[in-house]
């Protein structure tokens, strides 16, 4: 097993160490709070299939100054996630989307929410390490936090008689904030450090 530290790359003459071990793309959980109005939709996070992690997108502020320009981060946008579930046969994940569809917009009576309130849930996206124990359990490794989270689209996939996939439900859900955070569930950046720099950055330049 000595031969397997040599596979590493040497950084500053140091002799080369270990590789460390991947997180694995399909070790995940995705849990809904208030999908569909209900407390807890454990049948859709059994059906997941897949999901994209949050991508975060900065709009760019330019500076016109002497001979050049300087660039400074604007408002950012969250870009939606998307996530494909299989479609159950007791119509369980269906019907919970159905649901959360209802409550954004009643297309038989035309009738909408007063405030995203009414409608909006919650979404977590764990990273596990692949234990499946009733005790401890998985081990979360790091996970996402979307608040604010809404369904902007929803395609049913197509029935064929040419195939024996499992029919899946695709949809894109569009949030207002992201947190990552660790396993233990803290943020990288503690308010006290956050805090911190802030106070000590009175000269502040461009």
């Amino acid at each position: 097993m000595a031969e397997l530290t040599k596979f590493g790359v040497p950084i500053g003459g140091n002799p080369t160490t270990s590789l460390l071990m991947p997180k694995l793309q399909y070790r995940f959980r995705v849990t809904f709070t208030q999908l569909g109005g209900a407390n807890t939709a454990d049948t859709v996070t059994h059906q997941v299939v897949s999901v994209t992690r949050p991508t975060l997108t900065h709009e760019e502020i330019t500076l016109d100054v002497y001979n050049s320009r300087i660039f400074l981060a604007g408002k950012h946008t969250w870009e939606p996630i998307t996530i494909v579930v299989r479609d159950d046969i007791s119509n369980n994940v269906i019907t919970a989307v159905d649901k959360q569809m209802q409550n954004q917009i009643d297309h038989h009576n035309q009738s909408a929410p007063i405030a995203g309130a009414q409608y909006k849930f919650s979404t977590v996206i764990d990273t596990l390490d692949g234990n499946n124990d009733e005790d401890p359990g998985p081990k979360v490794l790091d996970k996402w936090k979307l608040a604010g989270c809404w369904i902007t689209s929803t395609a049913y996939n197509e029935s064929a008689y040419a195939t024996s996939d499992a029919m899946t439900i695709n949809m894109t859900i569009r949030y207002d904030n992201a947190i990552h955070m660790d396993g233990a569930g803290t943020t990288r950046l503690a308010l006290q450090e956050i805090s911190d720099a802030a106070s000590a950055y009175t000269g502040a330049t461009v």
